[in-house]
């Protein structure tokens, strides 16, 4: 996004059309992507030729475009004044790591006691904390890019130690505790670290790189003022270009279960609503500005989708139930977390105007 820095009011006049339209272009690339999964012969079987790290190469491309350009822009010499913010970091671990998987887990069996399969999906989703594509989102919300990366690089840590161990809890645990069926998670620490290193790790050190060898050799002015603008789009670009290439990839699975995306899509819904509106409302509460509850919101909200599609087709199969409950996850969260953007930014507006009012 371009207007990060643009005056409240005025956000949705100065984007560009790239930005303005989005939710149109978001949309287009949906229904291009299921289509083509649909109709185009052998093209699911063409993306899935060469993998990385059991995602597919143009997923994985598409990831690292899309993230690459919003990490170029954090500031990095700011991100100690994010580490000493504990009242940002301390209710960011609470969210993801506590009230997310636990809220995913009582939504799962609420809605899907009949389903196991889309159910254990579900949870897995739910235990996949989001690494990538909320970037994206923070950055279109302008929210704070450095507290972003730090939240990120916060999250990515914890899903290599706790990913496995709350896999065991959620899917075996608990429910024998409760006296529900139980499922077991074959998922090795290094398959998740490898994940976090490929989908994080790389485009974090080009982002900083990026930004530290330009700010030495032409200036910071320079490098906000002139760089930064010909790199933004490329992240609208990769975030397209990926969701064309998820949806072509599971278009015929979607189209084909119709009813069974509706299923999985309440609970997803129903979580990305009460996760977002709760951490924003937790944020707001405890004194946060808007950038940060912002961050805080959507760093809470969003789930790592290729990871949790990774895990279900590693464990259960590419055909599996579970696999097709990840594969849906993004087909909700895009929408939904795009409209969220625009409900930020209306926010945004009352939260300056709050702010000037007690200043006065």
């Amino acid at each position: 996004m371009t207007t990060t820095d643009t005056a409240p009011a005025g956000v949705v006049g100065k984007l560009s059309t790239l930005d303005r339209f989005l939710p149109v272009w978001i949309g287009a690339a949906m229904v291009l992507g299921l289509l083509a999964g649909r109709w185009i012969p052998g093209l699911e079987t063409g993306l899935n030729a060469v993998a990385i790290d059991g995602i597919s190469l143009p997923i994985a491309l598409g990831l690292l475009v899309m993230m690459y350009p919003v990490l170029a822009k954090v500031r990095y010499d700011r991100l100690d004044s994010v580490t000493r913010d504990r009242k940002l970091l301390w209710p960011s671990l609470v969210l993801n790591w506590l009230i997310g998987p636990a809220l995913m887990f009582t939504l799962a069996w609420l809605l899907l006691p009949d389903l196991p399969e889309y159910r254990t999906g579900l949870i897995i989703v739910g235990l996949a904390r989001c690494i990538a594509m909320v970037v994206i989102w923070n950055d279109l919300a302008c929210g704070d890019r450095e507290a972003a990366a730090v939240l990120v690089a916060l999250n990515s840590v914890f899903q290599v130690i706790m990913f496995g161990v709350l896999g065991w809890f959620y899917l075996s645990a608990l429910p024998g505790w409760l006296g529900l069926d139980t499922t077991t998670l074959s998922v090795s620490g290094w398959q998740i670290a490898k994940s976090t290193l490929i989908f994080l790790g790389i485009p974090l050190v080009a982002g900083y790189l990026t930004r530290r060898l330009g700010e030495r050799a032409r200036g910071r002015d320079w490098y906000e003022s002139r760089f930064l603008p010909r790199i933004g789009p490329i992240a609208l670009y990769g975030l397209l270009f990926t969701i064309v290439v998820l949806f072509a990839l599971q278009g015929n699975q979607i189209t084909s279960h119709p009813l069974d995306v509706v299923r999985i899509a309440l609970p997803l819904l129903v979580y990305f609503a009460l996760m977002w509106a709760g951490s924003y409302a937790l944020g707001t509460a405890i004194g946060l500005t808007y950038e940060r509850t912002t961050t805080l919101a959507f760093t809470a909200a969003g789930n790592n989708f290729e990871l949790a599609i990774a895990v279900a087709i590693a464990t259960f199969g590419a055909t599996s139930g579970q696999a097709l409950a990840g594969v849906v996850g993004p087909l909700i969260e895009v929408p939904v977390l795009v409209a969220l953007v625009y409900v930020s930014l209306a926010l945004r507006r009352r939260f300056t105007a709050t702010t000037t009012e007690i200043a006065r």
